[in-house]
């Protein structure tokens, strides 16, 4: 399964970025390679507008299977459900910690957003 949690550094041993379209980073951990890497979000992070969707396409280019993170906003929500990627909110900590949190089932997926657009 390929993870990508919003991040506020590089690494497993990053914190956890509460938000989604505006964190400044996405790592991206592959449980089966246990492969992980790094990417920037500049277009989200940077957007006058649409940050979660913009973040929700770069996921989408990924491959990822599931987000985790602290925050969803609608559009980013229904962007990354039309795209068949998870979305698991309410992650804290680092980014090891999300990922063990959604391996573990301790992570539930969301069925709604939990923040509102436009922020």
């Amino acid at each position: 399964m390929r993870i990508a949690v919003s991040s506020s550094g590089e690494g497993l041993d990053a914190a956890v970025d509460p938000r989604f379209g505006r964190a400044a980073r996405f790592v991206i951990h592959d449980t089966d390679s246990k492969e992980t890497r790094t990417i920037d979000n500049i277009d989200g992070d940077r957007a006058a507008h649409g940050a979660g969707v913009q973040a929700a396409e770069t996921i989408a280019q990924q491959h990822a299977d599931c987000v985790v993170t602290g925050h969803c906003g609608p559009k980013a929500f229904a962007a990354l459900s039309a795209a068949g990627i998870a979305v698991y909110t309410g992650a804290s900590g680092t980014v090891s910690e999300a990922v063990e949190a959604v391996v573990g089932g301790r992570l539930t997926a969301a069925s709604s957003p939990d923040a509102p657009g436009g922020r």
